[in-house]
């Protein structure tokens, strides 16, 4: 490990040891994973909580990354029901959906404060997350939650590092999102759309299909696949049966986007389209 990451992590460490037991929002991935590990090493397991919510938009391979993640760390995990689809602002999804995701979870997980009295909220941004436009920090920041990894520094490579050295189980994990991501900016989010798309990228991924995403685009299906999943559906019978699979995870139609797999830069590209350049200080 070179100097500057040791840096950070001491860091990081010494900010989490400072408190008296801590919340950790853990998602599945890897950010989220490696705080949860730093702050188990700071404070010890019986004063760390890993906490989920349990939302529609929320991944099953996801919620399943997340509870490997807490039992390799060895500490207790909540499993907390989020209500955002009955909020009509993020249903609309005007480009604002995330701020009001991560309201209704930073307002269901400070609800644990009831049975952890005196816990901090910590969640797992990062310094590469401030070259986005992401309401969801802003949601953080007006309820107060912690981010101890991006006050120390850290970027998607440290973590990265961090992750194998401590062997977590979603250390090489693909960046993902929520499956409300694959809905267009401006399309409503609804829980037959999500559930749709988390069947169809279920059944992708047992076709051996790493990186990619499904987007929502009513009757029909675009598939962002990287070079590997390019490759493999060029064959006539690799794309047979993901014809058939995604069909039958609801879609009449389905087709590859040329532009390839591109994670959520789509996302953000609808997003900023919708409302403008980001503003000064970011959200």
């Amino acid at each position: 490990m070179n100097g500057d990451l040791d840096s950070k992590r001491a860091s990081a460490l010494g900010a989490l040891a400072k408190l008296d037991s801590l919340i950790v929002a853990v998602s599945g991935g890897v950010d989220s994973a490696v705080l949860l590990a730093l702050a188990t090493e700071a404070l010890g397991a019986r004063r760390v909580v890993a906490a989920t919510g349990l939302s529609a938009s929320l991944p099953g391979a996801d919620l399943d990354d997340a509870r490997r993640v807490a039992d390799h760390v060895g500490v207790r995990h909540e499993l907390v029901p989020t209500h955002e689809l009955e909020n009509e602002a993020y249903r609309a999804n005007r480009g604002d959906r995330c701020f009001h995701c991560r309201t209704e979870l930073f307002r269901v997980l400070r609800g644990l404060s009831d049975r952890f009295p005196g816990s901090s909220l910590a969640y797992g941004a990062i310094k590469d997350d401030l070259a986005d436009d992401r309401p969801g920090m802003e949601a953080a920041r007006q309820h107060g939650v912690l981010a101890p990894l991006l006050e120390a520094g850290m970027t998607k490579e440290d973590v990265r590092a961090l992750a194998r050295e401590r062997q977590l189980p979603v250390a090489e994990r693909p960046a993902a999102a929520c499956l409300a991501s694959r809905i267009p900016v401006g399309t409503e989010v609804t829980d037959d759309r999500l559930r749709r798309v988390e069947l169809a990228e279920a059944a992708l991924r047992r076709l051996g299909f790493r990186r990619f995403r499904v987007r929502y685009h009513g009757d029909l299906a675009r598939l962002e696949l990287d070079a590997d999943g390019a490759r493999r559906i060029a064959s006539p019978s690799s794309r047979a049966r993901v014809l058939e699979a995604v069909r039958a995870a609801g879609f009449r139609w389905v087709t590859e986007d040329l532009a390839g797999y591109r994670g959520e830069l789509a996302l953000l590209e609808g997003a900023r389209a919708l409302t403008g350049p980001k503003r000064s200080g970011g959200q």
